[in-house]
């Protein structure tokens, strides 16, 4: 698996895929989609695609897959090499790298845009790539997020011309959700294990745990890694209560100062020492325009424009 695009910035999603194979273009295909790191505090959320012909469903059940969820790691990574190996030539697959950090600005929005809304969107991008990449996708397999019908009757309307199935436990139902969700939970336990902190702390390797909010050793790093000026590195999902807590009780805390409201007049009047102020000489400007290292390596910028 090659993701070190992601780990080279991890701020940002990613998509990663197999090739298309040819059948899949020629024939009426199945689409199954489920995701891996809905609940954990840290890491991203992967969402994940497989997909093949109709007429391989025989074969697709003969490769045994199953919720990924209920595999050991290293039969999920059997699997998977698999999928990406020995079938790749009537199965592909897709995943979506969901960054902690877009999972936490959204969230933080002020207009409402829940994880709910996170999965619906990368679920209906991935079924979009894969038929943007001419795959002749018949029918789809969609495990739950949120009400069933309501998510089914979404996507129906998004995608008209596919027969759109959505249910709870689909990854147990369904072996081509199956081996969606093996394609999200390899992704996802593989970034974790290799990821790099671009803020470059000191952090011994895999000693965050699994990211789930009940992990001891998550727990351990949770308490550790916390900066008490600027909270967490990217690997944490900072909006999660489990780690907010922690920031509340423990980091330094933070006065805003009120924002008047966007319909204040703005007052008219300049003030007539502002007419005579000095401009900054290319020294003062240099100062301005290069920010400190500490800000760079912890990947904070200056805004200009909310």
């Amino acid at each position: 698996m090659d993701f070190d695009l992601f780990l080279s910035d991890s701020s940002t999603s990613r998509h990663f895929s197999s090739t298309i194979p040819d059948v899949t273009r020629q024939e009426p295909c199945m689409l199954g989609v489920d995701e891996a790191g809905r609940g954990p505090v840290l890491g991203p959320m992967v969402y994940g695609i497989c997909f093949c012909p109709l007429s391989e469903e025989t074969r697709l059940k003969s490769l045994k897959f199953a919720d990924s969820k209920t595999l050991k790691e290293s039969e999920r990574e059997n699997l998977f090499e698999e999928i990406d190996g020995e079938a790749s030539d009537f199965l592909g697959w897709m995943v979506e790298v969901i960054s902690p950090n877009v999972i936490c600005n959204n969230m933080l929005r002020r207009s409402k845009y829940n994880l709910n809304f996170v999965s619906h969107d990368s679920a209906i991008g991935l079924i979009q790539k894969t038929l943007e990449k001419g795959v002749n996708v018949k029918e789809v397999y969609v495990d739950t997020v949120g009400d069933p019908s309501k998510y089914e009757a979404k996507l129906s309307s998004i995608f008209p011309d596919i027969k759109v199935t959505v249910a709870k436990k689909a990854d147990s139902t369904f072996p081509i959700v199956s081996a969606a969700s093996i394609c999200a939970k390899v992704y996802r336990d593989a970034i974790l294990k290799k990821w790099k902190f671009v803020e470059k702390i000191d952090v011994e390797e895999n000693s965050w745990g699994s990211g789930y909010p009940g992990d001891p050793v998550t727990k351990k790093f949770l308490t550790d890694q916390l900066d008490h000026v600027f909270g967490y590195p990217q690997l944490v999902r900072f909006s999660w209560s489990t780690a907010s807590k922690i920031i509340e009780d423990k980091a330094a805390a933070v006065e805003w100062e009120n924002v008047e409201d966007d319909d204040t007049e703005p007052s008219r009047t300049q003030n007539l020492l502002s007419f005579f102020k000095r401009s900054p000489t290319k020294r003062a400007r240099k100062e301005v325009d290069v920010p400190h290292q500490f800000f760079t390596d912890r990947c904070l910028h200056r805004l200009t424009t909310f």
